[in-house]
């Protein structure tokens, strides 16, 4: 396949998938989006991968939804396309937690809307720094989506999930690390060396170890995701569809704050 929003090379066992969409921030679209779950089912159906390595082109890790594409959705009356890329990113974190190969994100910089929920979907987290994770949607009158809900109140416990979805506020790298999303912390110019030792480090482990324990923890707590996911996508469609998503566009594309009136 050949991939125009993101960069795909296998190398050693490790194959590499670099978002490649720096001029938006590397926000999400559809073509992105099924690029990205072609390239994973690739990994999943390659029997030399060991690792997927998920990485970004650019200062910002990922927006989430990309918000041109939004602005676009909201004034030609689109909003049909923004539930599909709601689909998409479920499907995204879906096939990341579901994956039977270990899957590591290497985040420098901020990691937003459906990209953070992306990275605690993920076996591994290595972060510089300048990472931080931030819950966008309320911003825009929306709720969380790629499953982000499911993951984080599991991760780091329904309350602190549910204040971050409400609140919007930005988890830096440090209080990632300390409620267990991060797995390794490092300035920038440490990033690259540190993700190639947890490599190698995991390269040295049976992969039937790997596929048994990826087995095991979604039996154990995410194997429900299905019952999940249908809410998900309803409150996402019906939210999509009120005036305080557009308003939230709009307000973001004309930088001032948005005025909701629950409408």
């Amino acid at each position: 396949m050949t991939y125009q929003t993101i960069t795909y090379d296998v190398r050693d066992g490790i194959a590499l998938l670099t978002l490649n969409r720096p001029d938006v921030a590397n926000g999400f679209n559809i073509p992105m989006c099924e690029e990205i779950l072609a390239a994973i089912d690739a990994v999943d159906r390659d029997a030399t991968v060991k690792i997927l390595q998920i990485q970004a082109q650019g200062s910002v890790f990922s927006v989430g939804g990309d918000l041109v594409e939004m602005k676009r959705a909201v004034d030609e009356d689109d909003i049909p396309s923004l539930v599909r890329i709601a689909e998409l990113v479920n499907d995204i974190s879906f096939a990341i937690k579901k994956l039977p190969k270990i899957v590591i994100m290497v985040t420098d910089g901020a990691v937003a809307g459906a990209a953070a929920n992306m990275a605690v979907a993920a076996d591994f987290v290595i972060a510089s720094t300048k990472t931080k994770f931030i819950q966008a949607f309320v911003g825009v009158g929306l709720a969380p989506d790629a499953g982000g809900l499911f993951l984080l109140s599991r991760a780091i416990g329904a309350n602190r999930a549910s204040q971050l979805a409400m609140t919007g506020e930005g988890l830096t790298a440090e209080k990632a690390l300390e409620y267990g999303i991060v797995y390794k912390l490092v300035e920038p110019e440490k990033l690259e060396k540190t993700v190639q030792q947890v490599i190698k480090k995991l390269m040295r482990g049976s992969i039937n170890s790997y596929v048994a324990i990826k087995q095991l923890v979604w039996e154990s707590q995410f194997k429900d995701w299905e019952s999940y996911r249908r809410l998900e996508l309803q409150k996402q469609e019906y939210l999509a569809f009120k005036e305080d998503f557009k308003e939230g566009v709009r307000a973001h594309a004309e930088r001032r704050r948005p005025v909701f009136t629950g409408k």
